[in-house]
């Protein structure tokens, strides 16, 4: 094993392209990674539409808590999950509480005036504000030790092809909406560098494979086998693009997928590869930051998959006395919920690349909400479930809060990375600080 004083001298004697950097970047026996600050993770997933909140709500507090038949996918992490009741988006002003639960969930500041009209008599425009997970990714990227390629990378499945607050969730800052990738062969050209075609994608993860291949002698044996395991990925992701190659022709629309078309029906295939290209990314120190962005803010996905043919936001919209669309909310929640575990999952299998463990206790997964009950359209009690050891919470609990704003969760995971912000988003809405009782 080689020792390389600094990086440019290594990139010039192993002759490695850049495409293949941030991996190699990560492996702790080439000793640029930085052991002695651990990696901190933040991955925030939306599903929109609100809960059933006596299947979604724990009934106890503390450890001693049963998990409602909603959250029953996530038993086997019970002890490294968090739930959090009581939390509530106070953000008022323009647009209706779609809008404002959308485009004010991460943010936690008011729409501007707008002209997109929603079912408020006030219609809006974007927030006034970035939202928290750019905030997160900002400070690290300022931070030397833990810079990023990407930063941050915004991942979706089945999001509209239309930008307006009900579609945006992630901004960079004032009237600076970012758009989720819902494509996953998009998102693989963009993490793996921006090509035209199928044939540069294949020349750029032939690079890929080289380079792995230069650097195996100078790694250690766990680092060689990391190296095995990414050479692996890159080929199986290479051989699924080249078989799903379409004549583009007769296909002119870019939104178009070339595998697994990016329709209503596919929705369960593409969050798995959604999925596992985020969890490849974190291996691969692309970013520390990710946002998973399931439809939108009156989704309207038929979920037939799970044999629900109705509208995921017309059943929302039907009372609680109507227990058959209880019934399917119940499912279509828990159907999001296993999304979730298989996330988590998938962070749990997957070894720690410059460290002990695994992603998982690195990583803070995030599973939330825009509305905290579909028919009453409330913006209180809105969803937070909290797995993983990123922001070394004490998980393992159920918290209920009294009507605390949301601001306030936001500021505690800026403080879990380091940031001490005094206020975010909204500043009055932040009195009282970091939410009590995490750590």
């Amino acid at each position: 094993m080689v020792q390389r004083q600094t990086r440019r001298t290594f990139i010039r004697e192993a002759g490695v392209t850049t495409a293949t950097l941030p991996f190699i970047w990560n492996l702790a026996s080439l000793g640029f990674a930085k052991p002695n600050r651990r990696k901190q993770r933040l991955i925030i997933m939306f599903s929109p539409n609100g809960v059933v909140p006596t299947q979604f709500w724990p009934k106890e507090q503390g450890t001693a808590f049963q998990l409602p038949p909603i959250l029953s996918p996530l038993e086997p992490f019970k002890d490294r999950t968090l739930v959090l009741n009581g939390i509530c988006n106070k953000v008022r002003g323009d647009g209706d509480s779609h809008m404002r639960g959308m485009s004010c969930l991460l943010t936690g500041i008011e729409l501007f005036p707008g002209n997109i009209q929603g079912g408020s008599h006030t219609p809006a425009g974007w927030p006034r504000g970035l939202s928290i997970d750019q905030e997160i990714k900002n400070y690290f990227q300022d931070r030397a030790d833990t810079q990023t390629r990407f930063g941050s990378l915004e991942f979706g499945v089945a999001v509209p092809h239309r930008a307006d607050p009900w579609t945006r969730m992630v901004y960079a800052g004032p009237n600076k909406p970012l758009v989720p990738i819902d494509d996953p062969y998009q998102m693989l050209r963009h993490m793996y560098g921006q090509v035209q075609d199928q044939k540069s994608l294949k020349i750029v993860l032939d690079d890929v494979c080289k380079d792995l291949k230069k650097i195996r002698t100078m790694v250690s044996a766990e680092d060689r086998k990391l190296l095995e395991e990414h050479e692996t990925f890159v080929r199986e992701m290479e051989k699924e693009l080249q078989a799903s190659q379409i004549d583009s022709s007769k296909f002119p629309t870019p939104f178009l997928d070339k595998g697994v078309k990016n329709v209503n029906d596919n929705i369960p295939k593409l969050s798995r590869m959604q999925i596992d290209l985020l969890v490849n990314g974190l291996v691969c120190d692309f970013m520390r930051v990710a946002t998973l962005q399931y439809t939108n803010s009156v989704g309207s996905s038929h979920m037939r998959w799970i044999g629900i043919d109705e509208s995921h936001h017309e059943l929302s919209h039907h009372p609680d006395s109507n227990k058959e669309s209880q019934k399917m909310l119940t499912k279509i929640n828990t159907w999001f919920c296993e999304q979730l575990t298989y996330l988590v999952q998938k962070l749990a299998d997957t070894p720690e690349p410059d460290g002990d463990g695994c992603l998982l206790d690195n990583t803070t997964v995030i599973w939330t909400n825009e509305l905290g009950k579909g028919n009453s359209h409330t913006l209180n009690n809105i969803p937070f479930v909290l797995v993983g050891g990123g922001m070394r919470f004490r998980m393992g609990r159920s918290l209920r809060y009294k009507n605390i704003a949301h601001n306030r969760l936001h500021l505690s995971l800026a403080h879990a990375v380091g940031h001490r912000l005094k206020t975010f988003g909204k500043p009055k809405l932040c009195d009282g600080g970091v939410l009590p009782d995490l750590v």
